[in-house]
C-alpha cells in the first residue's frame, strides 16, 4: 500500500515550529537545510551591511536577510536568499506583508556553503532569474569570486581585484569584491 502526501503550502511553512532548522518549500515539497556556518554569515553581513548603508542613503528600497519569497504556488515554493532587495516602487505598489513576499526580490544574494554543490548554487540561480529575479550575486568563498548574473546568458565573475557594481537594479552601489573577504 503506497499513500500519497499532500504538497505542504507557503501558508503551513510560515507556521513551522522553531526546531533549529531552516527550510525552504520546493515544489510543495519541505527542503532541511542545517544553519549557515560563521565564516557564511560574516560574507553575507559584510554584502548586506553594505548594500543596506547605500539603499538606505539613496531611498531606493529595502534590503533584507533571509527572507522568504514565494516564487510559484499549487504546489508553492518558497526560496530565503541570505540577502535580498526590493526597489520602493515595488514595496509602494505592494506595501509591507505579514507572511512571505509574493513574487522574487529585485536582488538576490547566495554565500555559497561549504555543503554545497556547483549544480545547487547554479539550480538557484537559474530559479530566481526564471521567478523575475533582476541580479543575482553567488559569493563563493572556495576560490574567493563573485558572479553575478543578469540573465541564463549573462553572466559576469569578479575577482578580488574588481569591483561589484549594482548597475540599474542598485544605481550608485558599488563595493569592492576584497571587502567582501576582509
Amino acid at each position: 500500500m503506497t499513500t500519497k502526501t499532500r504538497p505542504t503550502t507557503a501558508e503551513e511553512l510560515l507556521h513551522l515550529p522553531d526546531d533549529g532548522f531552516r527550510y525552504e518549500l520546493i515544489r510543495g515539497e519541505l527542503v532541511k537545510t542545517t544553519p549557515p556556518g560563521q565564516y557564511h554569515g560574516k560574507l553575507a553581513m559584510n554584502v548586506g551591511v553594505d548594500l543596506k548603508i547605500h539603499v538606505r542613503r539613496a531611498g531606493i528600497g529595502e534590503v533584507y536577510t533571509e527572507t522568504g519569497y514565494t516564487l510559484s504556488s499549487n504546489p508553492d515554493t518558497v526560496r530565503a536568499p541570505d540577502i535580498s532587495f526590493v526597489s520602493r516602487e515595488r514595496l509602494d505598489e505592494i506595501g509591507e506583508t505579514e507572511g512571505y513576499w509574493q513574487g522574487a526580490p529585485d536582488l538576490a544574494v547566495e554565500v555559497v556553503s561549504p555543503s554545497d554543490r556547483c549544480t545547487r548554487a547554479a539550480d538557484k540561480v537559474a530559479e530566481w532569474l526564471r521567478a523575475g529575479t533582476r541580479m543575482v550575486i553567488v559569493v563563493n568563498p572556495r576560490n574567493r569570486t563573485v558572479e553575478v548574473h543578469r540573465s541564463p546568458t549573462d553572466a559576469v565573475t569578479l575577482a578580488e581585484g574588481d569591483v561589484l557594481d549594482g548597475a540599474d537594479v542598485i544605481p550608485g552601489w558599488t563595493m569592492p569584491v576584497a571587502s567582501i573577504f576582509s
